[in-house]
C-alpha cells in the first residue's frame, strides 16, 4: 500500500506512484452568463452603428426616424404655384352700391358715397337706412345683397369698411346696400383697401408641409 492512500482503502482506491489525480474547480454559471450577455449586447452595437455609419454616407433614405426606430415616409415639399387671380370678382365700377345712415349723425351717408365713387363704386341711392335698421346697426356697418353676391360683390365691397357684416337677403337685383351703423368712424383707407382687394384677388399659396 502507497503511504498516498488514506487509511482504510484500499483495492480500486488506492493510490498508486506518484501521479495524482487533477482536481477541476467548479465552473462559475454567473460569470458565464454574464459574458455571453454582453457578447450579445456589444453585437448589437456593433450592428447598430455599421447601420447609422451606412446612413450617413449614403445620404439617408428619404425618412425620417420616430421614437419607436421605425422609418416614416417624409412628404417632399411641393413647390408653391403662382396664386391664380380670381376671374369671378367683380370690378368696384361694376358694383352698384345703396348706401344708407342707420346713424344720428346727418350727412354720412352722401359723405361716404363720395369717397366709394371716387374709388370707381357705382352709387344707387343714398340716404336713411330702412325702418328695420335705422339707429340698430351697433357695429360699422352692414352690406346686403342676393344670395350670388356672398362669393363675389360683397367681399370686394368689403374691403372698403373693416368689421363689416356681410348677409344676403331675399333680393334679385344685383344692387348691394351699405347700411352705416353706429360703429361707423371712417372708410378703410384707400391704400389698405387696395392692399386687401389685391390679397381677395390674389390668395397667398398654401404653405409646404415640413418633416
Amino acid at each position: 500500500m502507497s503511504m498516498l492512500t488514506p487509511p482504510g482503502m484500499g483495492g480500486k482506491y488506492r493510490i498508486t506512484g506518484d501521479k495524482y489525480p487533477r482536481m477541476r474547480r467548479p465552473r462559475n454559471r454567473r460569470r458565464t452568463i454574464l459574458a455571453v450577455v454582453a457578447s450579445l449586447v456589444a453585437l448589437a452595437m456593433a450592428g447598430w452603428g455599421t447601420l447609422q455609419l451606412i446612413d450617413v454616407f449614403g445620404g439617408g433614405s428619404g425618412k425620417k426616424t420616430t421614437a419607436a426606430g421605425r422609418g416614416q415616409d417624409c412628404p417632399k415639399a411641393a413647390t408653391p404655384s403662382a396664386p391664380v387671380r380670381n376671374a369671378a370678382l367683380p370690378k368696384p365700377a361694376k358694383i352698384k352700391v345703396n348706401v344708407y345712415n342707420a346713424t344720428k349723425r346727418g350727412g354720412l351717408a352722401k359723405e361716404t358715397a363720395d369717397e366709394l365713387k371716387k374709388r370707381g363704386f357705382t352709387i344707387g341711392k343714398v340716404g336713411n337706412a330702412p325702418p328695420e335698421y335705422d339707429k340698430k346697426v351697433k357695429g360699422a356697418g352692414i352690406l346686403l345683397g342676393a344670395p350670388r353676391a356672398v362669393s363675389g360683390v360683397l367681399p370686394v365691397l368689403a374691403t372698403q369698411l373693416k368689421g363689416a357684416v356681410q348677409k344676403a337677403d331675399a333680393r334679385k337685383g344685383a344692387d348691394v346696400d351699405l347700411i352705416l351703423g353706429n360703429g361707423f368712424k371712417t372708410l378703410t383707407t384707400k391704400k389698405d383697401a387696395d392692399k386687401a382687394l389685391t390679397a381677395l384677388a390674389r390668395p397667398a399659396p398654401a404653405p409646404s408641409a415640413k418633416c
